[in-house]
């Protein structure tokens, strides 16, 4: 069985309907039960939903909830925010609240699946995390942060969790035309730049991130684990 958070929509909903597609069972999660519901039904698969905040201190009983109706083989920790703006003008409280979202709910979350995993051997661990981690720009440094830390802790989750056979890896997204990028998608002046920066000379479409996530979840990358496959059209390998 697949967990994978922030289902509801973007990258997430394309990451469950291609587990869901390769014979997963999918459990959808997201805050928004009518999202959810929406997201299901479009879905040719076996899924179910959960609606819970994945940032909130009952996270991590939720999981173990989780497995116990329906087993868990693979978890994908999709939920993040954005929080893009100057390090000037976040308080600690938002510096706080981006964290928690984006590392340290991916923490908790990695710890309560890696339990029920643990001793399978196909246990499988997937978070999402950004180019903007080994790279950074004006006015993301919170953002940069916790994305840089969630690719660091894929490594040392890795290390903590391979004795009992659970993989734990990380896709970074470039730009993708998802709906939370919207404007950024309908800016002409953001698109003629992407076509020159990236290689590809375009936007992800959001489908073309699940490939990447099908193949870590599957035994086909049984001994992989600790890496970050990036997915992003060529942009860091471009200049």
């Amino acid at each position: 069985m697949a967990l994978v958070t922030g289902a509801g929509r973007g990258l997430g909903f394309e990451i469950a309907k291609a587990l869901a597609a390769a014979g997963a069972r999918v459990v959808l999660n997201g805050r928004d039960n009518n999202r959810l519901a929406a997201a299901a039904a479009q879905i040719d698969g076996d899924v179910a939903l959960a609606a819970f905040d994945v940032a909130s201190p009952d996270a991590e009983e939720n999981v173990a909830a989780i497995a116990a109706q329906h087993g868990l083989d693979i978890l994908v920790n999709n939920v993040g925010q954005r929080g893009r703006q100057p390090l000037a003008d976040f308080d600690l409280d938002g510096v706080r609240a981006l964290t928690d979202a984006n590392l340290v709910a991916p923490l908790m979350m990695a710890r309560a699946a890696a339990r029920v995993m643990a001793g399978t051997g196909r246990g499988r661990i997937i978070n999402i995390t950004s180019i903007a981690g080994p790279i950074a720009n004006s006015g993301s440094a919170v953002y940069t942060m916790t994305k840089g830390g969630l690719a660091a802790l894929t490594r040392a989750l890795a290390a903590d969790f391979g004795p009992d056979g659970t993989t734990v890896n990380a896709i970074a997204p470039g730009f993708f035309a998802t709906e939370a990028n919207a404007g950024m998608v309908a800016d002409a002046a953001t698109g003629d730049w992407l076509a020159r920066r990236t290689s590809l000379g375009r936007w992800g479409r959001p489908v073309e991130i699940a490939g990447a996530a099908v193949f870590l979840a599957s035994d086909a990358a049984s001994y992989i684990t600790g890496q970050t496959i990036t997915v992003d059209g060529g942009f860091l390998a471009h200049f």
